[in-house]
């Protein structure tokens, strides 16, 4: 009693830090190891998202310099421009259309990704899909930042021409030391732009759009007002490195799929977020086709441009900015155009990182870090398990995947476009039977029926909670998925010359996998129905969860 006493003060003091930096919580929602204020169904009051806030949302998503680089980095494998620019337009096409599936669940029952894959792979099954999303987010963000920090670079290099001209280097040459500087500037304005709630972030998109867009019409008029042309690259034969043309560009479709493969499949993470039915539904059809492919094809354009005015291919809008700099000997007009251009690639990668890697992963971590620490550590404490869960939500779980991604050493797998290429395609290998599952699961087997107040039950009481929280169908349809593509990843990872059946197969991952999964999980549920199928409501009903959402207090009572 002495000792409690005479350790008051402190107590009193750490107490009351604990209760400063908790995160907020919205009346009637507890924060428990499968439920808090993230992860419930969308209230009406946070549903702000219009129409033209998801083709704003598509503008920061397709006109990004990912994509930029993406539609250049075609020709890398031996496309003709106009070959690619097909590509791109089938691409993106498909990526439309997987988004308007994907995001279904969110616009009618106004649930993210996280809380998706508990019906479909059980309740602790979904810590699977779930995790191995943040751990590709991971990689993600730290290309973005890596980008974003040499975006940051070029424009301080354009106000100091002395920075610009720096050439220390770290990492054994890799990675510029101005470089490096640039990547924790990037990251003072990401944490500061991270503290804006995801249902306030049009207007910071809008800026973005139109700063990045800028970006590229100032970069397209330059090329085509120098050379007049579309440049060298539209006038040279096509000569693909492996097999024939068809494979060329099905490897070329595959690689853009992988790259929008998290977005599309992350779609209910945003779409929870529409005011109405239907309203991101245009935006998807058209506005992502419409971006992706416009951003690509004038990265094609200015690529092939600058090809013959500065004598390289130069894939990155923000290496471009630089090099013309020294081009034009540091004019005074070249540096305050750059300046401009620079800060336009700078919140295009704010914005992407947000939009494709932070709120998503932070989704994540915030709904799975606290379960699955009571699940593996079985001895702890309630007070332990609270403490998770009352200090982890989206901006706190997007604060440790910045850290994550910077340490990720993304400089590494950005040195050669080959290498780039690789590990975007390679995405679609893990993603795509994500995707059929979860689109199999949801249209076919359930028929979009949902008891969403049982997505938050983690015991025997919740109908998706399967055998052991695991749905069994789910695993064995994702490994089908995954098999046939996997053998051609490890060979070309070892040689990007090597060319067989496996490799043909892994340029066509996406298809496969997702084609694979989805038939082989309809089929399954067809032989083996599950027990809880037709279940619930076929769209989010505003007192329903309210009125079922008192079971979930009664975990905090003991552990599971």
């Amino acid at each position: 009693m002495t000792n409690s006493k005479e350790g008051g003060p402190h107590s009193s003091r750490w107490r009351k830090f604990l209760q400063y930096i908790e995160v907020p919580t919205d009346p009637g929602v507890p924060n428990t190891p499968w439920l808090n204020r993230d992860l419930i169904p969308m209230p009406k009051e946070r549903r702000t998202y219009k129409i033209w806030s998801y083709f704003i949302y598509w503008c920061i998503s397709g006109l990004c310099i990912s994509g930029y680089a993406a539609g250049s980095t075609l020709l890398a494998y031996g496309l003709d421009a106009q070959q690619s620019i097909v590509t791109l337009v089938i691409g993106g096409l498909i990526v439309g259309v997987l988004s308007v599936a994907c995001g279904w669940m969110g616009e009618r029952h106004h649930i993210g990704f996280t809380v998706a894959c508990r019906f479909s792979w059980g309740m602790r099954g979904a810590y699977f899909p779930v995790i191995i999303r943040a751990f590709a987010t991971i990689f993600w963000d730290g290309l973005q930042a890596y980008w974003g920090g040499q975006a940051v670079a070029v424009t301080i290099g354009a106000i100091i021409p002395g920075f610009a001209h720096m050439k220390q280097t770290l990492a054994g040459g890799i990675l510029l030391t101005k470089d490096f500087i640039g990547i924790i500037i990037y990251y003072v304005f990401f944490i500061t732009t991270m503290r804006i709630p995801p249902e306030r972030l049009q207007k910071p998109f809008i800026v973005s759009s139109f700063m990045f867009g800028g970006t590229l019409i100032g970069l397209l008029a330059w090329a085509v007002s120098n050379t007049h042309s579309g440049g060298p690259l539209f006038r040279e034969p096509a000569s693909p490195v492996h097999g024939g043309t068809g494979w060329a560009m099905l490897f070329g479709i595959t690689a853009i799929l992988g790259a929008w493969g998290g977005g599309t499949l992350g779609q209910s993470d945003w779409t929870r977020y529409a005011n109405r039915p239907y309203a991101p539904t245009l935006s998807q059809l058209i506005a992502a086709p419409f971006c992706i492919i416009v951003c690509a094809t004038i990265g094609i354009i200015v690529t092939s441009c600058a090809q013959e005015i500065v004598g390289s291919l130069i894939w990155e809008p923000f290496l471009l900015l630089a090099t013309l700099q020294d081009y034009y000997n540091d004019s005074p007009r070249v540096r305050a155009a750059i300046f401009f251009a620079g800060l336009g690639c700078v919140c295009a990668q704010l914005g992407i990182s947000i939009v494709l890697n932070s709120v998503s992963a932070g989704m994540d971590l915030s709904g799975v870090v606290p379960s699955v620490f009571a699940f593996l550590v079985s001895e702890c404490t309630n007070q332990q398990t609270f403490f998770l869960r009352r200090y982890i939500n989206i901006r706190r779980g997007a604060y440790l995947l910045a850290f994550l991604g910077l340490a990720s050493n993304p400089w590494q797998y950005l040195s050669n476009a080959s290498t780039f290429l690789t590990v975007i395609s390679g995405f679609g290998i893990f993603f795509a039977p994500f995707t059929g599952i979860l689109l199999a699961d949801y249209f076919v087997v359930r028929r979009c029926v949902i008891k969403l107040e049982d997505c938050y039950i983690g015991d025997k009481r919740s109908i998706y909670w399967y055998r052991n929280g695991v749905h069994w169908r789910a695993p064995l349809a994702w490994v089908l998925g995954v098999f046939p593509t996997m053998p051609g990843l490890i060979m070309t990872t070892r040689d990007a010359t090597t060319w067989n059946v496996w490799v043909r197969m892994f340029n066509i991952t996406f298809f496969v996998g997702l084609l694979i999964s989805f038939v082989t999980f309809s089929v399954i549920c067809l032989v083996s129905p599950p027990g809880n199928v037709g279940i619930g409501v076929l769209y989010h009903e505003e007192s329903s969860f309210e009125e079922e959402g008192e079971p979930e207090t009664e975990e905090e009572k003991g552990p599971m």
